[in-house]
């Protein structure tokens, strides 16, 4: 980087120095390096500027910049100004934009299209599986999934993505170099390393209460969709809700159970106008993408068939489908394998089978 950005990094750093207060400073001093260079009294004499946020400048060091660029670069990272070619445009006009970026990974992801999926840390096997189908689905249209790489439905919509061979942004509540929650230290490196860390804070930074509320805009702000798949009643998905509402974003919810706690949020989004997302294709209707048909829904032979009809009367056992069908168990359940490896089919604790989330109708 050129001795002008990492003055601007430096500044950008300063502890009270929004996009306002920068702003004002830039067009008085005109470089970021004649900001650091004058004194406390020049700088209170801004308007906009305490007397506490001058001093912060004013003995602040390039020393600092030069450390946050050259930690990102020893592992593997880089440093994005508002004004480098790789900074997502998305980020560039919401509200609080970020005044700089360390991002690790595959920057062309920070170009293209994203949807934004997230949901609750504490979910349910539904909840799960619909974060899949979706995550899933969606990159395999195109779209780059993004979400904030928390336990829970985070975790699941970034490795689903992943494994259908898309692009995934992983929004950060803390510096690169820094794993939390410890658990998702094979989250962090399949994303470094197939998809793109992305944050505002530097190198090396702890999480704090008051960084998660920061990380979600930039969640909400890198995608023009914010599908909701599960969310408590006062869950921290619905901060994200917020910031995609106030950004001009659109918002689409997946109902779930009425007795369920983890669909309370979703369901209420939906009462208060959300759009229910029932299928990827409500999705992707919102980007003005037209899904190929199911490749599933053709290649479902009569056999494949027979099983999901019993599925859809009732039965859960495969033997209960092979006494339906007279079929000899063996049979009943080699099919319901195939279906459950096809993703047409879920299997549950105790033996039992149902539909997946979003799969095929047997027709008539």
């Amino acid at each position: 980087m050129s001795a002008v950005d990492v003055a601007y990094v430096t500044l950008a750093l300063v502890p009270g120095i929004g996009r306002a207060r920068l702003g004002r400073l830039l067009a008085h001093f005109h470089t970021p390096a004649a900001v650091l260079d004058a004194t406390v009294d020049e700088l209170a004499a801004i308007r906009g500027m305490s007397r506490a946020a001058a001093t912060a400048v004013a003995s602040t060091s390039l020393d600092s910049g030069a450390r946050a660029v050259a930690r990102a670069e020893e592992i593997g990272g880089t440093v994005l100004t508002p004004e480098a070619p790789d900074f997502p445009a998305a980020l560039r006009t919401i509200p609080e934009s970020p005044l700089l970026l360390f991002v690790q990974g595959d920057v062309r992801l920070l170009q293209t299209a994203a949807v934004a999926i997230v949901g609750s840390r504490h979910h349910s096997r539904y909840g799960a599986e619909a974060a899949r189908h979706f995550a899933t689905g969606l990159a395999r249209a195109g779209l780059v999934v993004v979400s904030g790489m928390a336990r829970g439905l985070d975790a699941v919509a970034h490795h689903a993505a992943l494994d259908a061979d898309g692009g995934t942004i992983g929004v950060l509540g803390n510096g690169l170099g820094v794993v939390y929650p410890a658990a998702n230290r094979a989250l962090y490196d399949r994303v470094r390393e197939r998809g793109c860390l992305l944050t505002e804070f530097p190198p090396g930074e702890r999480p704090s209460a008051g960084s998660f509320p920061r990380r979600n805009r930039l969640i909400s702000g890198l995608a023009q969709v914010v599908l909701v798949i599960e969310a408590r009643e006062k869950s921290g998905a619905l901060i994200t809700v917020d910031c995609a509402l106030t950004q001009g974003r659109d918002v689409l919810a997946v109902p779930g159970a009425i007795t369920s706690p983890t669909s309370v949020g979703c369901n209420r989004l939906i009462q208060q106008g959300a759009k229910p997302a029932l299928a990827v294709d409500d999705v992707l209707e919102e980007y003005g993408i037209v899904a190929r048909p199911p490749e599933d829904a053709a290649a479902l032979g009569d056999r494949d068939r027979a099983v999901l009809a019993a599925l859809d009367r009732g039965l859960q056992l495969a033997d209960e489908v092979a006494v339906a069908l007279e079929w000899p168990v063996a049979d009943a359940l080699a099919v319901l394998t195939e279906l459950e490896l096809r993703g047409i089919v879920a299997s549950e604790e105790g033996g039992t089978f149902r539909r997946s989330v979003g799969s095929v109708a047997v027709g008539a």
